[in-house]
C-alpha cells in the first residue's frame, strides 16, 4: 500500500488505543519550576510537559529545551535582553514559562495532516485533545513511524538483519 494513501486514509483515533497506555506529563499552571523539572524527569517517552488549567484544559507546553534555557540561563546566556531578564527573574510557575501556541491534534484528524503539521512546526510530539480541549493522549514522531511501518510491513521485505550486539558480529571487538 502507498504511504501517502495510508497517511491520508488513517485517523488519529486508530492510534489512540496504543497511546492511551502511557501516562501523560500533565502539570497545573500553578506548578513551581521545581515541580516542572520533576515532571520533566518523570516521563521517559516525553520531552514536553503539558500545562493545564483548573478544568484540565490545555493552556500550553514546556519543552525540555525551554526549561533548560530557563533554569540554566544565568550560566550560558552571554547577553540577555533586559525584557527577558525581568521575565526570567520573576518566573515562578509553569504558566510563566509555558509556550501558549501549541501544535495539537484531535481524534478525527487524518494522520497525514497531523504529521505534516508536526514536521512544518519542527515538533516531535504533540498532545491529542478532546472536544473540551483536555489532553487525553499524546503523539510522537516515533509513534507515527511505528504506525506507518506496521501498516506497510508487508510491502517492505526484510533486507537482512541489523547487527546490534557483539554476538551478531561473531567476534569480540576488543
Amino acid at each position: 500500500m502507498d504511504v501517502e494513501k495510508i497517511l491520508n486514509s488513517s485517523r488519529v483515533s486508530e492510534l489512540v488505543p496504543l497511546l492511551k497506555e502511557r501516562r501523560l506529563p500533565l502539570i497545573p499552571e500553578k506548578a513551581t519550576i521545581k515541580e516542572v523539572v520533576d515532571a520533566m524527569t518523570s516521563f521517559e517517552h516525553s520531552r514536553l510537559v503539558y500545562v493545564v488549567d483548573d478544568e484540565g484544559r490545555l493552556s500550553g507546553t514546556i519543552s525540555l529545551g525551554m526549561l533548560a534555557r530557563h533554569v540554566f540561563s544565568p550560566s550560558h546566556e552571554p547577553q540577555i535582553h533586559p525584557r527577558l531578564l525581568i521575565d526570567m527573574i520573576t518566573a515562578e510557575t509553569a504558566k510563566d514559562i509555558m509556550q501558549k501556541n501549541t501544535v495539537v491534534a484531535t481524534e478525527e484528524e487524518e494522520v497525514g495532516s497531523v504529521l505534516r503539521r508536526m514536521l512544518g512546526a519542527n515538533v516531535k510530539e504533540i498532545p491529542v485533545l478532546d472536544r473540551e480541549k483536555r489532553v487525553f493522549a499524546d503523539i510522537t514522531i516515533v509513534d507515527l513511524l511505528r504506525f506507518l511501518f506496521n501498516a506497510t510491513e508487508h510491502d517492505y521485505p526484510a533486507r537482512g538483519r541489523v547487527k546490534t550486539k557483539e554476538a551478531d558480529y561473531g567476534e569480540n571487538p576488543s
